[in-house]
């Protein structure tokens, strides 16, 4: 059975939790997406017991902070190894256009001549546009536009192992312009800033993000019977699985998940 493995869970100011970023298991294949803000990726990864040899498909959501930093330690770390003759294969990165140019960007300031030599030979980039469909790790995937109004981005759809659909929206609220990409999925991992009766504290509407409220009702009115809520505040950590949930059940009756960092989930 395919397994998502939470890798992180915090938003970008998150502290006590790592920046949300996760991958996906199909068993002979992995899946990464987005790698949080620094090299505290390179630990989540050890603990979830993922070997970098193991990292041949990455996507890229967008090039916040708190999403890409984490990009530049893994090619790093990956093109060390490449070098070293202790990685075998290939590195795929799906992301826009612009997110290649910026990793490129940082990546002829910040590593070795003898690292960035391995981008265009066996670190390589796929630019991804809106309805793309790609053979990622193995599995139809499909990426779109979600039409963000701070900077662009893409979510994607992934056909698991048994047909069924997983929706990544990225980490912004859902734009209608994307119903043909998430309705009907089976899986919806959604951003959920804070809870509803917190808004006024932490003002999600602000930084143009959603409540656990909006998130539940948003698959409630699509059908979606399996929700991930993600990328939240970190100041009710210790909390936070059990007052969203209760939350979020007023407003969903399909099955809710509200991960810690390094939680598996049976998809």
């Amino acid at each position: 059975m395919d397994r998502l493995i939470v890798l992180g869970t915090g938003n970008a100011n998150a502290t006590r939790c790592y920046n949300t970023c996760f991958a996906i298991d199909f068993g002979n294949e992995l899946l990464l997406c987005d790698a949080g803000g620094g090299n505290g990726i390179l630990r989540q990864l050890a603990d979830a017991g993922i070997g970098l040899n193991r990292i041949h498909h990455l996507i890229v959501t967008h090039a916040h902070t708190d999403h890409v930093m984490g990009v530049v330690w893994l090619m790093r770390m990956i093109a060390a190894q490449m070098n070293a003759g202790k990685y075998e294969g290939e590195l795929h990165i799906y992301a826009s256009a612009a997110v290649r140019e910026g990793l490129m960007q940082m990546a002829n300031f910040m590593l070795q001549p003898k690292m960035i030599a391995q981008i265009g030979k066996r670190i390589l980039f796929c630019d991804v546009t809106d309805g793309q469909t790609e053979t990622v790790a193995g599995q139809e995937t499909v990426f779109y536009d979600i039409g963000s109004t701070k900077m662009q981005q893409y979510g994607f759809t992934i056909r698991l192992m048994d047909g069924r659909r997983l929706c990544c929206m990225g980490d912004e609220p859902y734009n209608p312009i994307c119903e043909r990409y998430v309705k009907g999925a089976d899986w919806l991992l959604s951003e959920a800033f804070c809870r509803y009766c917190d808004r006024e504290s932490f003002k999600p509407y602000e930084k143009h993000h959603s409540t656990v409220k909006e998130a539940c009702e948003l698959a409630q009115q699509l059908g979606v019977p399996n929700l991930v809520l993600w990328h939240t505040e970190d100041k009710h950590i210790q909390e936070r699985k059990k007052l969203y949930s209760e939350e979020g059940s007023a407003f969903y009756n399909g099955n809710l998940f509200v991960p810690d960092d390094l939680d598996v989930i049976e998809l």
